[in-house]
């Protein structure tokens, strides 16, 4: 990310009324915290943009000052972040908004948006011809008013050339460690990470939905229960026989209502879950992959390679070289570091 003289990088969040308000304090505190471990390197210079000077009312009702306004700053920013808001339906129609975001997003290295902060970026057609994600419940109706925008509902974030969307509020976090990760490299992020007692800084491709939230929300149903033991339980013997037994069912009648109740059959879902355990194990331990693998279920080590390419096409080794980085000559930090605060 090239700078402006003096070693400056120029952030504007616009921040519309009713924003959410953790779209603004969210990557203003990384970006803060950025400042405070790059030493000598370019700093963050963070404006708060309102459509006027007047403050800016949060739907959680705290209330602020923007920093100027898109009526009256003419400054250059190499970052645009467009907040996200429930109330964002009323301000998409916007002439002067989405006039002042064209105009700024043209000199601009990275456009980003948060949560339904999407709107804004297809409403000026930023988005035209490529993927972008928003929050899961406003992914449909993205998807219905902008035919142009290949939306997947699914990723915490997506990048697409200089263009950024993320999901909901709290993937305002990993976005901006995104952008530091870029800017600074990983050691920096990731050392943030740690100082905002943030589990881990989590990959844009990551899935909005763990399979723990996933099992919590799903609709009342039979098997509801079995799909949160499942999760809890990855390292247990989870063949379709025996979870039928745990419900008093027949295998064959389990799989019909496992299948209709949570789209996946028993065994892709008991897979997802025991990837995903396996996931947080290679981020955060030092276990060997036959460890990791006996820990979450899998037989052996190649049961744990073949379940990893299938659901993300990336080997257990690669993902945890990835999303794991060792203590080194270049100052990066061991994941002990991260978890245990």
């Amino acid at each position: 990310m090239s700078e402006e003289p003096g070693g400056v990088i120029r952030i504007a969040i616009l921040a519309i009324p009713g924003v959410q308000m953790l779209d603004v304090v969210g990557p203003m505190d990384v970006f803060s915290e950025a400042n405070a471990h790059i030493g000598d390197a370019p700093k963050y210079e963070v404006d708060i943009v309102g459509i006027d000077m007047n403050d800016v009312k949060a739907v959680n009702g705290m209330r602020f000052s923007p920093d100027c306004s898109i009526e009256n700053t003419s400054r250059i920013y190499q970052t645009i972040l467009v907040a996200g808001s429930p109330t964002i339906r009323l301000y998409e129609s916007n002439e002067n908004l989405i006039k002042w975001l064209l105009g700024r997003a043209s000199h601009a290295q990275r456009v980003c948006s948060v949560c339904s902060g999407a709107f804004l970026l297809a409403h000026a057609g930023l988005l035209n011809g490529r993927r972008a994600t928003t929050h899961w419940n406003s992914a449909s109706r993205l998807a219905k008013g902008f035919p142009k925008v290949k939306v997947d509902p699914d990723p915490i974030y997506i990048k697409d050339g200089p263009i950024y969307t993320t999901a909901g509020v709290t993937a305002s976090l990993d976005l901006a460690l995104a952008l530091v990760e870029e800017d600074h490299g990983r050691a920096v992020s990731l050392r943030i990470a740690k100082e905002l007692i943030l589990y881990i800084k989590r990959p844009g491709g990551q899935s909005q939905f763990s399979m723990h939230l996933a099992a919590q929300i799903a609709e009342n149903g039979p098997t509801r229960d079995i799909q949160q033991w499942i999760v809890e339980n990855v390292e247990k013997d989870l063949r379709v026989e025996t979870l039928a037994i745990k419900l008093g069912m027949s295998p064959r009648n389990f799989a019909r209502l496992f299948k209709k109740e949570s789209r996946d059959t028993p065994a892709d879902y008991v897979e997802k879950a025991r990837v995903e355990a396996a996931r947080r194990l290679l981020e955060g331990s030092d276990h060997p992959l036959k460890v990791v693998a006996a820990k979450v279920g899998f037989s052996d080590q190649s049961g744990l390679r073949r379940a990893f390419m299938r659901q993300l096409n990336v080997l257990p080794a690669t993902y945890r070289s990835n999303f794991r980085p060792e203590d080194g000559p270049n100052g990066e930090v061991k994941v002990s570091d991260l978890i245990e605060i």
